[in-house]
C-alpha cells in the first residue's frame, strides 16, 4: 500500500461523523438507537425554499455559476446583513461556498502559513484545528470551562497573543457548547484585538438564528476591528438546509478575492440549484426561522431540566444552537462489567452500547471532561433518550 501524504496523515477523522456512523450500524443490527450526536436540524427544508429549487431546475440553472456565487444570492446576503445585522457589504465581498465548512477552510488556507498561530477558544468545533493543520499553521488553544459558561475572557485572549498570531476563530452561538457571547463580552475581545492590527478575526455565526437571547451580536459591529473581521455563515442551521451545502463569507475585499482565487482552483462555484434555493431562503418569508427557533428553545429547556435530574452531570444553560455540553467528570474512572471509563470518549461509547443513545465525547472538542448531546430531535425522543442515559449511568460504579 502506498503511503498517504504527510498532510493527510496529520489529520484526525471527525469524531462526530464517526459516532453517527456507529449509531447507524447499531440501528442496522436491529437496536432502537436515538442519535443525539449529529449537528443537524430535524426539520424539513421549508416548502417555499424547495419550490424555488424546483423552479431553478425548470429555468435551467444547470450551468456553472460564477465562482463566488450568483449575483442574486450575493445581493440577498448583503441585504440580509444590512437589515438583520446593520452591516454594509458589497456583493464582491461575498464568497459563497460548498457549506460554511468550506468557507472556514478557504479563509484559513488564504491567510495562514507555516509558523503562523491561530487562537482557538476551547471547547471548539472539531474541524477548526484540523483546518489549521491543513494550512500548515499551529493552533493555540484557550480553555474556558463550564464555570465561565465556556467563554474566554479578554485577559485570556491577550495572554495567548504572540508575535506569531495570525488569526483567531470565534464561534457564537457555539458548537459544541451552545454558549453565546454578549455584546459587552464581544466588545472586550474586540478592544484587545484592536491593539494587534495584523490579526484576522474569523467569526463563525452559522447558528445566528438559533439564539435564545433575542438579538444576535456580531464582533463585526465594532469599528475598531471591522476591517479585519471575516463573517462566516450559511443556510444550513437556520433554514434546515444542511444537505444543500451553501455557506458564505463576508470579508475584507482582499480576503474575498483570495478565497475566490483559491476556490476557483479546487471546487469552483457551489451547486447552482442550491444557490437559488438559498436566495429564496434569504428573500422569502422568515417565519419558518422563528418557528424552528421556538421549537429549539422549548427543547433546550426540556433537556437542561432532564440532564440536571441525572446525578453527577454538571449542566449549564446554553443560550443558542441546539446542544448541551454537560461536565461528566464524576463518571470518569468508574466502570461497568470490569470495563473502565477512562475518558469522555469511553463514556460516549458506553452510552451508545449500553444506553443506545449516541453522543460525542468532549475530547474531540478540546474539553475531555464533557459530552455533547444534540437536541435536534423530537421531544418524545429526548425524554426517552435521557431516561436511557440516566439508567445507563446509574449502572456505573
Amino acid at each position: 500500500m502506498f503511503p498517504v501524504s504527510d498532510r493527510l496523515a496529520a489529520l484526525s477523522p471527525s469524531e462526530t461523523l464517526a459516532m453517527s456512523q456507529k449509531s447507524n450500524e447499531l440501528k442496522a443490527q436491529g437496536f432502537d438507537v436515538i442519535n443525539l450526536s449529529v449537528g443537524e436540524p430535524d426539520f424539513n427544508t421549508p416548502d417555499h425554499i424547495k419550490e424555488a429549487a424546483k423552479q431553478a431546475v425548470d429555468n435551467n440553472f444547470s450551468f456553472y455559476s460564477p465562482v463566488p456565487g450568483y449575483p442574486g444570492l450575493r445581493n440577498a446576503i448583503c441585504a440580509k446583513l444590512k437589515v438583520e445585522n446593520g452591516l454594509v457589504y458589497k456583493p464582491e465581498q461575498i464568497v459563497c461556498s460548498n457549506g460554511a465548512k468550506q468557507s472556514v477552510c478557504n479563509v484559513l488556507l488564504a491567510v495562514v502559513g507555516k509558523g503562523d498561530e491561530v487562537i482557538i477558544p476551547a471547547p471548539y468545533w472539531v474541524s477548526y484545528p484540523e483546518m489549521v493543520k491543513l494550512a500548515d499553521g499551529t493552533s493555540v488553544f484557550v480553555s474556558a470551562g463550564i464555570d465561565q459558561d465556556f467563554k474566554i475572557t479578554a485577559k485570556q485572549l491577550e495572554d495567548a497573543i504572540t508575535p506569531k498570531t495570525k488569526a483567531i476563530i470565534l464561534c457564537s452561538p457555539s458548537n459544541p457548547t451552545g454558549s453565546v457571547y454578549s455584546k459587552v463580552e464581544l466588545k472586550e475581545l474586540a478592544d484587545v484585538l484592536a491593539k494587534y492590527p495584523n490579526i484576522i478575526i474569523l467569526s463563525d455565526e452559522i447558528y445566528e438564528h438559533i439564539n435564545y437571547l433575542g438579538t444576535h451580536e456580531s464582533i463585526a459591529q465594532f469599528e475598531n476591528v471591522r476591517e479585519r473581521v471575516v463573517l462566516i455563515n450559511g443556510v444550513s442551521k437556520g433554514y434546515a438546509m444542511t444537505g444543500w451545502r451553501i455557506g458564505w463569507i463576508a470579508a475584507p475585499q482582499w480576503i474575498a478575492s483570495a478565497c475566490n482565487t483559491l476556490q476557483g482552483q479546487y471546487t469552483s462555484g457551489p451547486n447552482s440549484v442550491a444557490q437559488k434555493a438559498a436566495e429564496a431562503a434569504y428573500t422569502g418569508d422568515q417565519s419558518c426561522v422563528e418557528t424552528m427557533r421556538v421549537a429549539f428553545e422549548r427543547r433546550k429547556k426540556l433537556v437542561v431540566d432532564l440532564a440536571r435530574q441525572i446525578p453527577g452531570l454538571k449542566v449549564n444553560d446554553p443560550q443558542g444552537a441546539f446542544y448541551i455540553f454537560p461536565d461528566c467528570s464524576a463518571y470518569i474512572g468508574k466502570s461497568f462489567n470490569g470495563k473502565a471509563i477512562e475518558n469522555s470518549g469511553d463514556l460516549a461509547m458506553y452510552l451508545l452500547e449500553e444506553g443506545h443513545v449516541a453522543c460525542v465525547g468532549g475530547g474531540a472538542f478540546g474539553a475531555p471532561d464533557c459530552v455533547r448531546f444534540s437536541y435536534a430531535t423530537s421531544d418524545e425522543n429526548l425524554v426517552k433518550a435521557f431516561g436511557w442515559i440516566k439508567e445507563a449511568l446509574a449502572k456505573l460504579n
